[in-house]
């Protein structure tokens, strides 16, 4: 399984062994921006897939899709763009960008700290042109027969806090959106799709798993 086109600005790699599975995904922004949303598997197939797009950014939404990103930086000499409270895993990083709440990297392209999986966990709204996704790194699980599965586990930083970042996000999020919901891990649930449809439905009616854990 390679690389994964969606349409002529959005692509998915492949599950990555060294995210414990979780898959990346790059956007070309209105601007002209690559944004990599988290960083996939360090291999050939994907070094040259990349060095192949315009400049830009590594984006990372929890640190369980870290992944081997100084690596990357390295390679391509983007900067990487996280939340505050995850920045001291990467302290070697040359080109090391940390927001708080909320950060916008351009118009269309907006972040909000969502704690919960990790204390540093993060989602990107882009709302550019008919682009209507929401990039929930593991705050959001693909559910079995359609929509979303808020999933607690040994790993969440704090159950409670994990149900107030969703209930936060749906706030923040323009009425309606988004359209569609991407997922860091979990896309085999999807059977062949990459992408939550209706996702501002999904949200409303997503359901719980493994809450008391």
């Amino acid at each position: 399984m390679g690389i994964c086109e969606l349409r002529n600005n959005l692509w998915v790699f492949p599950p990555s062994r060294d995210s414990a599975g979780g898959s990346a995904w790059l956007l070309q922004s209105a601007l002209g921006c690559s944004v990599l949303v988290d960083v996939p598997l360090l291999n050939d197939a994907n070094k040259a897939f990349l060095q192949a797009q315009p400049p830009g950014l590594i984006l990372l939404t929890h640190r369980g899709g870290h992944g081997q990103c100084q690596r990357w930086q390295e390679f391509l000499g983007w900067p990487v763009l996280l939340q505050e409270q995850e920045a001291y895993l990467l302290p070697t990083l040359q080109q090391r960008f940390c927001f708080s709440r909320n950060h916008s990297i351009e118009p269309g392209l907006n972040l909000l700290w969502t704690p919960g999986p990790s204390p540093g966990s993060c989602a990107l709204h882009w709302s550019q042109g008919t682009n209507d996704v929401l990039f929930c790194g593991r705050l959001l699980w693909p559910a079995v027969g359609g929509g979303v599965v808020l999933r607690g586990s040994n790993n969440n930083f704090h159950w409670p806090r994990l149900q107030r970042s969703v209930q936060q996000l749906e706030a923040w999020l323009p009425q309606g959106s988004p359209a569609q919901i991407a997922c860091a891990a979990g896309l085999g649930t999807l059977r062949g799709s990459k992408l939550i449809e209706q996702g501002a439905q999904a949200l409303q009616l997503r359901t719980t798993a493994n809450a008391g854990n």
